[in-house]
């Protein structure tokens, strides 16, 4: 039997999105029902609302909002009811949620605290799917010459080449560098390899005149500081 789905213009007045939100406001809106503002039309079977809701059940590992940061192009236009436009919508909502964070932690950036950097580069690499790696060039006032990708690894490890590093360090006569990376799993804590690996930066930057200030490992909105955890 096929069912009967109620456009939002049919739905009772307190049930539509729109007058919800311009009655109390967006915050009173649940999650499908802001995704369904910003697809505004659903298909001819399917209501916007409807469609949401399956958008954010299509991950079955990240269910959700969160799972948004992981869909591609690919992905979304295999879900019914999205199309190439409808793909591109998301794909730019999910990047300015991005770039609105950075916009956010900006004004309290300083690179001698790594809850601010952590805070600053969480969006960017929270939500990768296999480890990159991240340099930030300073002066010797610690401020910002740079910031690159420096590698970009398998989905369990990353390769962070130091040749690499001091090359980029010094072409940018950084005096100050900061490494950040990831780990998909959400887990922030550094393997032996991570200590490893940092501890072999610190000494090859004590070669060349360059200071490892940090090494901050990104999780699931958590992060781990090498130099507040004493493996610096």
């Amino acid at each position: 039997m096929k069912e009967n789905y109620l456009t939002v213009k049919e739905l009772p007045v307190s049930e539509r999105p729109y007058e919800k939100c311009e009655r109390y406001g967006a915050s009173y809106l649940s999650d499908a029902e802001l995704l369904a503002v910003i697809l505004r039309t659903g298909t001819k079977n399917l209501r916007a609302i409807d469609l949401a809701v399956n958008i954010l059940n299509y991950s079955l590992t990240n269910p959700g909002l969160k799972g948004l940061n992981y869909l591609t192009m690919k992905e979304l236009v295999k879900i019914n009811g999205i199309g190439r436009v409808k793909a591109i919508e998301l794909l730019c909502l999910t990047e300015l949620t991005k770039r609105m964070s950075k916009e956010i932690h900006q004004n309290s950036l300083k690179f001698v605290t790594p809850e601010s950097v952590a805070n600053y580069y969480m969006q960017d690499l929270r939500h990768l799917t296999r480890e990159q790696v991240l340099l930030l060039m300073m002066d010797s006032k610690s401020k910002l010459l740079k910031d690159m990708i420096i590698s970009t690894g398998t989905i369990n490890a990353s390769i962070m080449p130091a040749r690499e590093v001091f090359v980029q360090a010094l072409k940018y006569e950084a005096v100050n560098i900061i490494l950040l990376h990831n780990h998909p799993s959400g887990d922030p804590t550094p393997s032996a390899e991570d200590i490893r690996v940092t501890k072999r930066m610190k000494e090859a930057g004590n070669l060349v005149g360059i200071t490892l200030m940090d090494h901050i490992i990104i999780g699931d909105n958590r992060y781990i500081s090498l130099k507040e955890q004493g493996l610096l």
